[in-house]
């Protein structure tokens, strides 16, 4: 099994004494709102993730949708010593955000003290989900000439694991624990970062035969990785995987769907979670509302920006997601617009 070498809690009690005073500046100093509207700060990822750009997007459709709302996005830094969805999350509970984009596998550990927040001594209980926005599936990408087509394939090929602590990393971890796998399963275990292209680098060269990409599809990297290095998508449902989901509220089971890719012609069944918008309890009930109601009204929109954000039916989106209650204003939307 991957070591548990949890080395993060003084760096994220050091990081919640500093992203109080980072989100005090990003509000008086960076954002001067019309004083006409309600004026609300939406956090993202860092400028760059699809996170922000879904921010923006959102924004737009907002703003666009009523005059009585001036909706800013606010990217989490990049210099911080903790992920984005512990600044957003953080800053969210404490009222220097409005609304947020959490990912559901952050959300549920904020909620239940488990993973990152496990030796926080923070309570996260007064968040409630607005809407979820978009699926972020964990896709198994092989190399065609490595024999492997299924998950059990992986036993005794060389893998990357991804960098400690980064997405891909807690991702391995759940998957090698849902199969009972340690590293000496494998003939080679490496702990490449996605960023500079070190594992996709490893991966053309040969050097590892598998990997975990973490994001939306289509990627154009992605993309890219198919045409000049022999790559492939391999499904990841076996009943061990299913368990997995069926255990843990923030996974979901996910289909990429056929033609998504040109060498892909069939649809590809993963698991993953869900990007869902997040506010405190406390956040004005019919503000939420008309939140709601603006991206729904805009759905044509939002995925004429990127084909993820094709957005949830009603009924789906009406569930709570991580087992966490849905703020009132989402409630009464959803009521009012079910089947």
């Amino acid at each position: 099994m991957i070591a548990n070498k949890r080395k993060k809690t003084i760096c994220f009690i050091r990081f919640f004494n500093r992203t109080l005073i980072i989100s005090a500046i990003l509000t008086v100093g960076l954002f001067p709102f019309c004083a006409n509207a309600f004026d609300i700060l939406l956090g993202t990822g860092e400028t760059g993730t699809f996170s922000h750009f879904t921010g923006r997007m959102l924004c737009r459709v907002i703003n666009s949708y009523s005059d009585d709302i001036n909706c800013k996005t606010a990217p989490a830094p990049d210099d911080v010593d903790a992920p984005d969805d512990v600044h957003n999350l953080t800053n969210l509970r404490g009222g220097f955000l409005d609304i947020g984009l959490i990912d559901s596998r952050m959300l549920h550990d904020a909620i239940n003290k488990t993973g990152d927040f496990e030796f926080l001594d923070i309570s996260y209980d007064n968040l409630r989900v607005l809407v979820p926005l978009y699926y972020t599936p964990v896709t198994l990408v092989v190399r065609s000439d490595a024999g492997i087509t299924s998950l059990d394939n992986l036993k005794g090929k060389r893998i990357n694991a991804g960098a400690w602590l980064s997405n891909e990393h807690l991702a391995m971890d759940k998957i090698m624990k849902a199969k009972n796998w340690s590293n000496k399963d494998f003939s080679l275990v490496q702990e490449l970062s996605a960023s500079q292209s070190q594992d996709t680098m490893a991966f053309c060269h040969g050097t590892i035969q598998a990997m975990l990409h973490i994001g939306v599809h289509p990627n154009s990297s992605l993309q890219q990785l198919f045409r000049l290095c022999k790559a492939r998508l391999v499904n990841m449902d076996d009943n061990d995987i299913e368990k997995l989901v069926n255990d843990h509220p923030a996974f979901s089971k996910i289909n990429i769907a056929s033609e998504t890719y040109p060498s892909h012609p069939q649809s590809v069944t993963t698991f993953g979670t869900t990007g869902v918008l997040v506010a405190s309890q406390d956040f004005d009930e019919q503000t939420v509302y008309k939140i709601i109601d603006a991206i729904y009204s805009n759905r044509k929109r939002l995925k004429s920006g990127h084909p993820a954000l094709s957005l949830f039916d009603v009924d789906t989106a009406r569930k709570n997601y991580a087992g966490i209650q849905p703020h009132p204003g989402a409630a009464k939307y959803f009521s009012e617009h079910g089947m």
